[in-house]
């Protein structure tokens, strides 16, 4: 069995699990007739989905004791992506993992362990921030409330954020002329937003209006699903890989798989990469702030405060690792949630449905941001060497290594 022969197989073989999983391919780019000519079957074929995924690595690790060079490169991304799929597989015939050991097979990383004193010392800090003599909680609550967009201005917001952080990947990257993507704004899910790529450079990007939007999140949504984040990872993806190389195991993107670990931490390093702190508090402060109808004036206050919250999403993980592995219940994993992730109760009970539906996939934003940040500075790509740190960036979504490598 050659190279090629294989990822065909695994590609085939993605699609097919995807009958039976439907959040399983979250997007696909490749030959229609590869997708799965058989009807789907009253049950999961279990056993014939891990045999044929065991000999796909079997027949990879052949190749792989001769392989160099990109080949090499190949085979192990490869068989990384047959672990999560044959995990996955057992996970759905009811194999339960350990949150920790789920992530590893999954996503070929464990997020480091936190108890409450962490983030007791995080949460200090931020109190002395918020005005008032309430409990942080409703101190945060109530700072949050002068940070609210409008719905009547949320198009505005994020068209702007968007515009912005396009602009200021174009003068980095090379993009596509035929790029673009269209964002709808929806409601009843489990997430604050979701990139749909659909292939030949289209993307269709989802905000959850569920909930009041912060005046943050129109750059956070704005460069972690579009432009350098998702959008660009998947053009590039598939502009360089999938068309350019040949590489037809990435024209599937299963989500539950190491690629995901790599594409939401580029997307939240992108965040950072397009607006540097400083840059990103002129930005909202001179164009985010009026579109929104809010008090520009309070932008360095609502940025101090939003940095101290960010080091607070390690706790999600703690919740959702507790839920999983049933030390927690429902309930008290909420509360955790609400006293250490500073959630508002209903919130919480929507990031708990997320733990339910994607499990231990909470782990690729925050852990999945630092070993990208981490693997990128150490080899010279710091703020103050803005070029590199692009060109370093752009390389690792061209060519997504898998997240093993990067610890």
């Amino acid at each position: 069995m050659t190279l090629t022969s294989i990822a065909e197989f695994y590609v085939r073989l993605v699609l097919e699990l995807g009958l039976y999983d439907e959040d399983f391919v979250d997007a696909y780019y490749g030959p229609e007739e590869w997708r799965p000519s058989s009807a789907k079957q009253a049950t999961l074929p279990v056993d014939d989905l891990l045999k044929r995924t065991a000999e796909l690595a079997i027949a990879l690790q052949e190749i792989s004791l001769s392989s160099e060079g990109e080949e090499r490169f190949r085979c192990r991304s490869l068989a990384k992506q047959l672990i999560a799929l044959d995990a996955r597989v057992r996970f759905l015939n009811g194999t339960n993992f350990s949150f920790d050991e789920e992530s590893r097979l999954l996503h070929d990383a464990v997020a480091p362990h936190h108890d409450e004193e962490h983030f007791k010392r995080l949460l200090s800090s931020l109190d002395s921030l918020l005005p008032g003599t309430a409990t942080t909680s409703e101190k945060l609550d109530a700072f949050r409330k002068a940070f609210v967009i409008p719905v009547e201005r949320l198009d505005a917001v994020f068209s702007a954020a968007i515009a912005e952080g396009k602009r200021r990947t174009l003068d980095h990257i090379a993009l596509p002329p035929e790029e673009k993507f269209s964002v709808e704004y929806v409601t009843g899910k489990p997430w604050s937003g979701y990139n749909w790529y659909k292939g030949n450079c289209y993307s269709v990007i989802q905000v959850n209006t569920d909930f009041p939007i912060l005046i943050d999140r129109a750059v956070d949504l704005a460069c972690h699903e579009g432009y350098p984040g998702h959008h660009v990872f998947n053009m590039l993806m598939e502009k360089n890989l999938v068309r350019g190389r040949g590489w037809m195991e990435f024209s599937v993107y299963p989500l539950f798989s190491p690629l995901s670990l790599i594409a939401e931490g580029s997307a939240n390093f992108g965040i950072e990469m397009a607006l540097p702190a400083e840059e990103r508090v002129d930005f909202e402060r001179c164009i985010l702030f009026p579109l929104a109808g809010l008090d520009g004036g309070r932008t360095v206050e609502y940025n101090a405060v939003q940095k101290i919250i960010t080091g607070l999403h390690y706790a999600g993980n703690e919740a959702a690792r507790g839920y999983l592995d049933g030390t927690l219940s429902k309930d008290t994993a909420a509360e955790w949630l609400v006293t250490y992730a500073m959630f508002e109760p209903k919130r919480a009970v929507q990031r708990i449905a997320f733990f339910e539906k994607y499990r231990s996939y909470v782990i690729n934003y925050n852990l999945g941001l630092d070993l990208v940040r981490a693997s990128i500075e150490k080899r010279g790509g710091t703020v103050n060497n803005p070029a590199l740190r692009w060109k370093l960036f752009e390389e690792l979504l061209s060519l997504p290594p898998t997240p093993g490598s990067l610890v």
